[in-house]
């Protein structure tokens, strides 16, 4: 599997994803995703099964605030059915923990509660549960984990 930048002509496919992944939750339609690949904040990666290939996944982490007092979170992540179980997502959250890191900023994020196989990797990648928000996703109501990373101080660059 490989991760490189999410372009422009990648997200019909993100679209695709999204209808089947979270079909149940407002999946993002085609202007969100342009919008969010074009925040300067933002940083849009994909998963592929080979180099040009089409997207097998995807994720989404923005850097926000000042420098020195950055955090980030995780806007989205998402691997196609038939990917899931391959290191795919870990891949994915390895890309984006390194822009954290990079800044020695802290990471949030939402995940559903009944989502176990998420929860087992944020939590293996040193996440842990600060609350919870009920009914986040709609229209399913679905009550959701905010999850926090603390920073790594120890990559942020000088």
């Amino acid at each position: 599997m490989i991760v490189d930048a999410l372009t422009p002509r990648d997200l019909p496919r993100c679209v695709e994803l999204e209808t089947v992944l979270f079909a149940g939750d407002s999946p993002w339609p085609l202007p969100g995703f342009v919008s969010e690949l074009a925040a300067a904040h933002n940083r849009y990666f994909a998963l592929r099964a080979e180099p040009g290939g089409p997207v097998a996944g995807y994720a989404g982490i923005s850097l926000l605030g000042p420098p020195g007092g950055q955090e980030c979170e995780v806007h989205t992540i998402a691997v196609a059915p038939e990917f899931q179980g391959t290191g795919g997502g870990r891949a994915l959250m390895s890309a984006m923990l390194t822009v954290a890191d990079a800044a020695g900023a802290p990471v949030f994020l939402e995940v559903r509660t009944d989502n176990t196989p998420a929860i087992g990797l944020y939590e293996s990648v040193g996440f842990t549960v600060a609350g919870v928000r009920r009914n986040y996703y709609q229209p399913s109501g679905a009550d959701a984990y905010t999850m926090v990373r603390p920073a790594d101080e120890g990559t942020a660059s000088p």
